[in-house]
C-alpha cells in the first residue's frame, strides 16, 4: 500500500520542529548561566569600586593633610640647608682668604730673613775691614795662622759630619760653621756649607736652611750646586711657598739637565702643578 506523500511531509515537519527545539533549548540555557556569571563580576567590581570610593573619602583628608605636612618639612629643611650650605661657603672663603695671608706673610718674611742676612754679612766684612785697618795703624801683622791646617780641616769636616748623621745637628752646626768662617779656599769649604745648610733643613728651619742653601753657589767650581738647588725647592715646599718651590724646580731643570737630581725634580715639578 502506498503512504500519502502528505504523510511524509507532516513526519518531517515534526521531526526539524523538535530537533531545533531541543538544540535552542541548550543553547539558552548555556546563554543564562554565562550572564549570570558576568553579572555576578559585574556586581563584585562594583562592591569594589564602592569600596574604593568610601575609603578615599575617609582616607583622602589625611592623606592630603600628611602629604602637606611633608611638603612643609621638606621646604623648612630646604631651607636649614640652604642657610648652612650658605655659612660654609663664607667659612671656606675666609680660610682661602687666610690662606693667601700666610702664604704672603712666609714671603714676605722670608725676603725679610734674606735681607737680614745681606745685611750680617757686610757687618761681618765691615768688621773684618776695620780690624785690619786697627792692626796696621798699631803696628801689628795683619794676617795671622789659619785656624786650621789641612790635616785638621779634613778631621773636623768628618767630625761635623759624623755628628750630622747621628743626628746631632748641633753640635754638626758648630763644626761646619768654624770650617766655613776659618778656610773658604778649602777645598772641602763647599760642602762644609752645604752640610751646614742640611743641619737646618733636618731641623726644619726651612728659612734659615734657605738661606745656607744659597750660599752654596758662591763657592766656584763646587760639585754641591745641583744638590742645594734640589733642597731650595724641597724647602719651600716644606714652607708652603708652592710658587717658590716651582721656580727652584724648574731652574734645576734648566740649569741642571745632567743632574742626578733631573728626574726626581720633574716629577716634583708636575706634582705641584697637578694639586
Amino acid at each position: 500500500m502506498k503512504k500519502c506523500p502528505i504523510y511524509f511531509l507532516f513526519c518531517l515537519i515534526i521531526v526539524f520542529t523538535l530537533i531545533p527545539s531541543s538544540a535552542f533549548g541548550q543553547q539558552q540555557k548555556n546563554y543564562d548561566k554565562e550572564l549570570r556569571r558576568l553579572n555576578a563580576k559585574i556586581d563584585r567590581v562594583r562592591v569594589l569600586v564602592d569600596s574604593l570610593e568610601f575609603n578615599d573619602q575617609l582616607l583622602l583628608p589625611e592623606l592630603m593633610a600628611a602629604f602637606k605636612q611633608a611638603v612643609k618639612s621638606k621646604t623648612q629643611q630646604d631651607s636649614i640647608t640652604l642657610v648652612i650650605m650658605k655659612r660654609i661657603n663664607t667659612l671656606s672663603n675666609k680660610i682661602a682668604m687666610l690662606g693667601n695671608q700666610a702664604r704672603f706673610m712666609d714671603s714676605t718674611a722670608l725676603e725679610i730673613y734674606n735681607k737680614l742676612v745681606m745685611v750680617e754679612n757686610k757687618i761681618v766684612t765691615l768688621t773684618s775691614s776695620y780690624n785690619e785697618m786697627a792692626k796696621l795703624k798699631s803696628g801689628m801683622p795683619v794676617s795671622s795662622e789659619p785656624k786650621f791646617n789641612a790635616a785638621k780641616y779634613k778631621q773636623t769636616y768628618m767630625e761635623s759630619l759624623g755628628y750630622f748623621q747621628n743626628e746631632e745637628y748641633d753640635d754638626a752646626i758648630v763644626g761646619f760653621k768654624d770650617l766655613v768662617s776659618s778656610d773658604a779656599t778649602n777645598e772641602l769649604a763647599d760642602n762644609s756649607q752645604y752640610w751646614l745648610a742640611e743641619c737646618y733643613y733636618s731641623k726644619k728651619n726651612f728659612k734659615r736652611a734657605i738661606g745656607e742653601f744659597e750660599k752654596v753657589f758662591n763657592f766656584a767650581g763646587t760639585d754641591k750646586d745641583d744638590d742645594a738647588q734640589l733642597k731650595l725647592g724641597l724647602a719651600y715646599q716644606s714652607m708652603g711657598n708652592i710658587e717658590k718651590a716651582r721656580e727652584e724646580f724648574q731652574r734645576l731643570i734648566d740649569y741642571f739637565p745632567g743632574s742626578e737630581y733631573y728626574p726626581k725634580a720633574k716629577e716634583a715639578l708636575k706634582k705641584l702643578f697637578i694639586d
